[in-house]
């Protein structure tokens, strides 16, 4: 495999080293080793502008036409690479040389390209074939796209092979989705399709919280969040990743964002759990 001798960390999810269209690795400090990601928007674009994203040169749009044969060449080839080659020693810490997941991640929002259904059920047969069959399949998403029945069998598929979902919920307003995630939504409607997703696939709630002009999350937005999350049914979730900012964002709203103090993410974990949810955090 052509790669140089980088070494990959958590604050550091440099692809371009790897040479790849569609998959490539990260130390993910949430899964706790190497994620191997699924990039199904190589075009950079998503239908959300996160203020934090670390995405370069971000455009509003979804997906593009995925070359189905070359993703599964490129997964393929990279899951042999790991398992019998030399990229652990070359390029991961030693205490992170473990395969934690693959994860539909990347640039912008997976489930946006159309044959997102059938790259699952492709992506679940090459991880079986290769002997990973308890490694987990994560989708990342926002979940703005839930609704559509191509999500829908995905998810559905996604269950049966032992996957989960990590759907994004930074706030509870509507000013809040669009200061923070630069869209005009209604928070029932997200609420609803959380607890949608959840009734199809295990699903955690992904929460990034930062300060704001260097003002943290107001009682108002925690209240607002807070009755999100009951909307959504605490009951039918597995818990919540409430993480703060790792990397720098590369939006222009960048400076208006600075990072939570892990006393500060604690103390909004506490309220969570008084939900009744897990609550794991990442400062």
């Amino acid at each position: 495999m052509n790669s140089s001798q980088q070494m990959l960390t958590v604050s550091d999810h440099n692809r371009s080293f790897i040479h790849m269209t569609y998959v490539y690795p990260v130390v993910s400090r949430r899964a706790g080793g190497v994620s191997v990601g699924i990039n199904l928007n190589p075009n950079n674009a998503c239908n959300w502008h996160c203020a934090y994203c670390q995405v370069p040169g971000l455009v509003r749009g979804a997906a593009p036409e995925i070359d189905l044969a070359q993703l599964e060449d490129e997964l393929r080839r990279f899951l042999d690479e790991l398992l019998h080659g030399s990229f652990m020693a070359d390029h991961v810490p030693p205490e992170a040389q473990v395969i934690r997941d693959i994860a539909f991640s990347g640039n912008g929002e997976p489930t946006s390209s159309k044959a997102f259904a059938e790259i699952v059920e492709r992506v679940v047969a090459i991880r079986d074939a290769a002997g990973l069959a308890a490694v987990p399949i994560r989708l990342i998403t926002n979940g703005s796209l839930v609704d559509r029945p191509y999500v829908q069998k995905a998810l559905r598929s996604l269950a049966t092979a032992g996957g989960e979902v990590w759907f994004k919920l930074d706030g509870g307003r509507a000013e809040e989705f669009m200061r923070i995630n630069g869209v005009d939504l209604a928070p029932e409607a997200h609420a609803r399709r959380l607890a949608l997703c959840a009734s199809l696939c295990p699903t955690w709630v992904q929460t990034c919280m930062v300060r704001w002009d260097d003002e943290a999350p107001s009682e108002a937005m925690m209240g607002a969040y807070l009755a999100a999350l009951e909307l959504a049914g605490p009951s039918a979730l597995r818990g919540v990743h409430l993480y703060g900012l790792a990397r720098p964002s590369l939006q222009p709203e960048a400076g208006h964002l600075q990072r939570m103090s892990g006393e500060e993410l604690e103390q909004i974990a506490l309220r969570i759990k008084e939900k009744g949810l897990t609550v794991v955090v990442s400062p």
